[in-house]
Order: C-alpha cells, then sequence, then structure tokens
C-alpha cells in the first residue's frame, strides 16, 4: 500500500490525477460504446476522433495527455485495475438507470397507444428519443375520410419547436400516403427548422377519389440534445382547432420536465 502511495505522488505532470483520470475514462467508455452502437453517425474514422475530440476539450486535456496518462496508470496495473473497476461499476449503474428509464417510459406509450384508434392524430407530440416514444403514425380509411372531413381540400399541418440551431441534418421526417382508388402518392418532408409546416390534400384528383390517408412523423435522430423537440397545432381538417403553444424548451429545462 505505501509503496501504491508513493507511486502515485510520484506521479509526472503531464498525467492526470486518479480522480480526474476515472472521470475521463468514464466519458471516453461511454463515447466508445455510443459509437459501437450508431454506426451510421460514426461511419468515419474522422468523425469518430472528432466525437471523442469533443470528449477531450470537456476535460481540457489532450490526445497526447490521454494516451500518456493511459500509459502511466497501465504500468501500475494494480491501480489501473482499481480504477477500471470503479468506472465500469459506474457505468454499469448507468446502464441500469436507463433500463429503468426505457421500461417505466415504453409501457406509458404502450398503455396510451392501446387506448387510441389507428386514425387518431394528437394535437401536441413530445419526443421521447426511445421506443414508440420516437414519433407517431396514423391511418384513416375511407368511410372515416368521408364521415370525418366535409371540404374537398384537406391539409396535413404541425408546428415544430425545440430543434436546435446548429444541427446540420434534418433530425425529423414527415411522411403523407395518399391513397386513391387508381394510384397512390408519397409527400415526405424533411423536417429541419422550428416553424409551421404543411401538405396539402386533395380528396378527388382526375376524377379518382381518395380511399385512405396514412402518415407518420418519425424522429430520427437519437442525440440527446433533441429530446425537448416538441410538436404542436397538429391536424389534417382544415377546421380543425389550434391547441395551445408548448412550453419552450428553455422553460421545461427550468422546471425540470
Amino acid at each position: 500500500m505505501l509503496a501504491l502511495l508513493f507511486s502515485c505522488r510520484n506521479r509526472p505532470k503531464e498525467v492526470l490525477n486518479r480522480k480526474s483520470m476515472e472521470g475521463l475514462m468514464y466519458d471516453v467508455y461511454m463515447a466508445e460504446a455510443l459509437i459501437e452502437n450508431d454506426y451510421q453517425t460514426f461511419d468515419t474514422p474522422e468523425k469518430k476522433e472528432a466525437f471523442l475530440q469533443k470528449i477531450f476539450e470537456k476535460h481540457q486535456v489532450t490526445q497526447v495527455q490521454w494516451d500518456s496518462s493511459l500509459a502511466w496508470y497501465a504500468d501500475r496495473i494494480d491501480v489501473y485495475m482499481k480504477m477500471n473497476d470503479s468506472v465500469k461499476a459506474r457505468l454499469q449503474r448507468k446502464q441500469q438507470e436507463l433500463d429503468a428509464s426505457i421500461t417505466q417510459q415504453v409501457q406509458a406509450q404502450q398503455f396510451e397507444s392501446h387506448s387510441e384508434s389507428p386514425s387518431y392524430i394528437p394535437h401536441t407530440y413530445a419526443f421521447r428519443r426511445i421506443g414508440s416514444g420516437s414519433g407517431f403514425r396514423f391511418r384513416i380509411d375511407s368511410a372515416e375520410i368521408n364521415t370525418r372531413f366535409t371540404n374537398p381540400t384537406l391539409e396535413f399541418r404541425y408546428n415544430v419547436i425545440g430543434i436546435p440551431d446548429d444541427v446540420q441534418e434534418a433530425p425529423l421526417q414527415s411522411m403523407l400516403i395518399l391513397e386513391y382508388k387508381d394510384t397512390t402518392l408519397y409527400k415526405p418532408q424533411q423536417i429541419t427548422q422550428n416553424k409551421s409546416y404543411s401538405t396539402p390534400v386533395s380528396r378527388y384528383i382526375d376524377g379518382d377519389t381518395l380511399t385512405r390517408i396514412s402518415g407518420f412523423i418519425h424522429l430520427k435522430n437519437t442525440w440527446r440534445r433533441l429530446r425537448y423537440i416538441q410538436l404542436y397545432n397538429i391536424g389534417l381538417g382544415k377546421n380543425d382547432i389550434p391547441g395551445p403553444e408548448p412550453m419552450p424548451p428553455a422553460e421545461m429545462k427550468e422546471t425540470g420536465q
């Protein structure tokens, strides 16, 4: 034990202390797990390197300091194994918390979906980033189209709030599928900004009649910064009553929602 303590006290300046090293190891292990499980986002060595670089910047260290610290502690295997065990235990606790949260949210979403018909379109929707909480879909058949809508033209519309300004790719995608007796139209929409979106729908085209409307809005990216995206004033008929605007993401954070 004394030899171990003496060894740590003779740590070179460029080597991180034990507490800082464990914190960095935790974030690096987390980053490596994300990279391994999200190969579509991190599909090039440059993207992987850039992501790890952000971890180093967060801890105010360089790649050289990380490599030097890792090599120094690896030469002191007893210390390194204790640090590694501590970090792995912390990761395991975090995974258990996430698993419990996922189970709870998926169960809640399943309970909600069981009470809704396939044609249900929510007036507001907050993305949960996981499971079925990453979007919604609907399907309206001909009988309901005829009884629910009277106008010859409809409009699938919604407002978006919570998309970060610096997002490079569209985090959301919507699709409207219009099935007529003799043809099917697909109307995709990439959602990139906080604004109003609308897609026109004609019940009759060239003597053809609309028999089914299907659609969905899906969260493509599961990056945690996107968890505050919300949709509101969602509707299909022109006479739908707009709902209230949701609380902005910043206020949600302050109130702990």
